[in-house]
């Protein structure tokens, strides 16, 4: 064979085999998403049974680039370094772990009294070492219920003041509490329920430390009118969470045009982490494959 024609045949033969790669790899599912989606453990138990190093290697097979993890700071210091282990080998991001005890049916943060200011505060100081023993920057803060017995211009001093003393407390760490609003429906009596109320707040609060987690599903609820309210206080989210309503399953189960709301967060830059705080639809293994092939959907655009 002339050399011309085996180098022809080597690239052609090369070129083959890696599109039959691609091919390969697309066809497991593996190759990235476009934005960042996190898992949290549970969600693949069936898939990867046996413990969440199993799901960690798993959610980095299917092209997951994160880990949320709600109950992080609750998990012994071993296993918290055995997930951080994990995830540094896989190359994933830690998003949120919840900060601090959260009050659903009495007002703490809200009611300005000291000894609930002071048990805060001591939980941020906590979170800070979770948050570096896992490499994580977000950490999730809920004020807790309303103080029924104060004007809502008195509570959200008292909130803003606590969360001021928090910032001093995260900002030499560089690391950022996401202020979670809820709907009043799954959660009534809660202090903060509404984008604009968490982004007036953050204003106020004036940190880089003090941003907004904005769940979609709690604000479908809420208020609706998605992508204006994200547009409107897009300067002071740092995270968002995912979840389809009615049900808070995964996307394309319910209401939610999912695909467009990626896509708008998308195209306004946003590439840092997404929780997929939301159960499975359907359950098992094939449940465990309709939710990644719905997010490959939802990805798509």
């Amino acid at each position: 064979m002339r050399r011309r024609d085996f180098i022809q045949s080597s690239a052609l033969a090369s070129s083959g085999f890696l599109l039959g790669i691609e091919s390969l790899m697309k066809f497991s599912g593996r190759e990235e998403f476009q934005l960042n989606y996190a898992p949290h453990f549970g969600m693949f138990r069936n898939s990867a049974p046996n413990g969440f190093l199993n799901e960690l290697d798993f959610i980095a097979e299917q092209g997951f680039r994160s880990l949320e993890d709600n109950d992080m700071k609750k998990r012994s210091l071993e296993d918290q370094m055995a997930i951080a282990n994990r995830m540094e080998k896989h190359g994933l991001t830690m998003g949120v772990f919840v900060a601090h005890t959260i009050y659903w049916n009495e007002p703490n943060l809200a009611s300005g009294r000291s000894q609930w200011r002071a048990e805060f505060l001591k939980e941020i100081r906590e979170s800070v070492e979770v948050a570096k023993r896992v490499n994580a920057k977000w950490m999730t803060v809920v004020p807790g219920h309303l103080d029924l017995r104060k004007d809502m211009g008195y509570q959200t001093a008292n909130v803003v003041e606590t969360l001021k003393q928090a910032c001093d407390i995260l900002e030499p760490h560089g690391l950022v509490m996401v202020l979670e609003p809820l709907n009043p429906r799954d959660h009534p009596g809660l202090f903060l329920t509404k984008a604009s109320q968490a982004y007036e707040i953050c204003k106020a609060v004036d940190s880089p430390s003090c941003k907004i987690l904005y769940d979609i599903y709690h604000q479908q609820i809420t208020e609706g009118n998605l992508l204006p309210n994200i547009e409107a206080s897009w300067d002071e989210i740092a995270y968002f969470q995912i979840g389809d309503n009615p049900g808070r399953k995964e996307p394309t189960t319910g209401e939610i045009n999912y695909r467009n709301v990626f896509k708008y967060i998308y195209d306004k830059g946003y590439r840092d982490v997404l929780g997929m705080e939301h159960g499975n639809s359907i359950k098992g293994i094939e449940g465990e494959k309709a939710l990644i092939k719905a997010y490959r959907a939802s990805d798509s655009f």
